[in-house]
């Protein structure tokens, strides 16, 4: 680390929590591009903020020796998104320890099982499609992916209570930048969730319910800690829920697949031609260019240097997620959808951070990320082999305020048919 020798930019005023929730994705680049830096200091939550942006800054914001986890996230978030005691708030060895039981569900049986799992889903939704004048496409996402998550991790989910399951997962992912109803209903959301895993865990625990050996149900109920203790049966229900509730968020996802396919509709034809190195191009562009994650935080461990900049410990720093994704130093043409960049892309895992940057064995970058891939494309073959359809008049517009974002219409499709035998829509 270099020697302390320049003064951080820092913006004026007392507080900028508000600002943050009024400019959204777009709060880091504003700032960014007021100060003409990619180091700024703010003040967040009534504490003193360094944002920083680039490949760089990504690179230091994931190196454990600088940064922690513990003690990051808001209470609104705990108490919504991440539940207490989850991997996304563990450090050191405990982080690698819990984080390896994660990665152990990501075999390639397991993989494939999830796979062949989300298309069937899908597949089934097709006849009350047909019968239907339109669908919400993002309502249908969700349920498929909760679905289609809670198979394959082992937890029983019976028909009458499909719709209550996934609007929770929703309502705790859209509870991230929300206040006031929206995170209320985030929170309701997380204690009922948490109520009905921990007590699929004592069942498991008892012998009651016997998911099979290798699903998340039983590989986090029977897991061990450092110390060869079992999770507590609340601990427990949150790293299940952290299994379920970020498939559940493949499905805004798939809402961006589906309105990338109607905004460019000249890539429908390699997406059908079977061309599977095409498709995942295509899946990796709209992981870049659509808004999804916005901005990531760690505290420093210790006081240090970085480019002549001054970090002291404690200090909270918050790493530009959504506009490294945008980058005219990363990226070409940042702002046009481009499959292609990914031909050949051979960059670093800091320039393309939509899950968080860096190892995913040794750091936070997110254990789910192949599975968010793999449906994704998964979904797209969906939507555009197995079906046609249409895209009415709407507003498919999104803010990029509004954290999370997604389509205001949540994207309708109507006329929907099967697409063998039929013309092309």
């Amino acid at each position: 680390m270099s020697r302390a020798t320049k003064q951080i930019p820092k913006e004026k005023g007392l507080d900028q929590t508000l600002t943050l929730l009024n400019e959204g994705y777009r709060y880091i680049p504003n700032r960014r591009q007021n100060q003409q830096s990619d180091i700024v200091q703010t003040r967040l939550l009534g504490k003193k903020a360094i944002l920083i942006s680039g490949e760089e800054a990504a690179r230091l914001f994931y190196d454990e020796n600088y940064f922690k986890r513990e003690g990051v996230a808001p209470r609104r978030i705990k108490k919504t998104l991440f539940g207490e005691n989850g991997v996304q708030t563990l450090d050191d060895e405990e982080h690698k320890h819990r984080k390896l039981m994660f990665l152990s569900l990501m075999t390639p049986e397991r993989l494939e099982d999830i796979k062949k799992i989300t298309m069937r889903q899908w597949i089934s939704k097709v006849p009350e499609w047909k019968r239907n004048k339109q669908v919400k496409l993002f309502d249908e996402a969700e349920e498929v992916m909760c679905r289609s998550a809670c198979e394959w991790a082992g937890i029983p989910l019976r028909e009458e209570e499909v719709s209550q399951r996934a609007r929770e997962f929703g309502d705790m992912i859209d509870a991230i930048g929300g206040v006031g109803e929206r995170n209320q209903r985030g929170k309701r959301a997380r204690q009922s969730s948490e109520k009905w895993i921990e007590d699929i865990v004592k069942k498991i625990r008892a012998k009651k319910l016997k998911p099979a050996e290798n699903t998340a149900a039983y590989i986090i109920s029977f897991h061990r800690d450092m110390k060869g203790k079992r999770l507590d049966t609340h601990t427990a229900a949150v790293e299940i829920i952290n299994v379920l509730r970020p498939i559940v968020a493949i499905g805004r996802y798939v809402v961006f697949s589906a309105r990338a396919l109607h905004d460019y509709p000249e890539t429908l034809p390699q997406l059908r031609s079977g061309d599977d190195t095409y498709t995942t191009m295509f899946v990796q562009e709209v992981r870049r260019f659509y808004p999804f994650t916005p901005l990531l935080g760690a505290i420093a461990r210790k006081d240090f240097s970085w480019k002549g900049y001054s970090f002291n410990k404690g200090t909270l720093v918050m790493l530009d997620v959504h506009g490294i994704n945008h980058r005219a130093d990363l990226w070409s043409d940042p702002d046009e959808f481009k499959p292609e960049r990914f031909r050949e892309w051979k960059g670093s895992p800091f320039a393309f951070v939509p899950q968080g940057g860096g190892d995913h064995y040794m750091g936070h970058r997110c254990a789910g990320e192949w599975i968010t891939v793999m449906l994704m494309q998964t979904s797209l073959e969906f939507l555009t082999n197995h079906i046609t359809y249409t895209v009415p008049d709407q507003d498919v517009s999104y803010s990029m305020v509004r954290m999370p974002t997604i389509p205001e219409s949540r994207f309708v499709i109507e006329d929907v048919r099967d697409r063998a035998g039929t013309q092309e829509a």
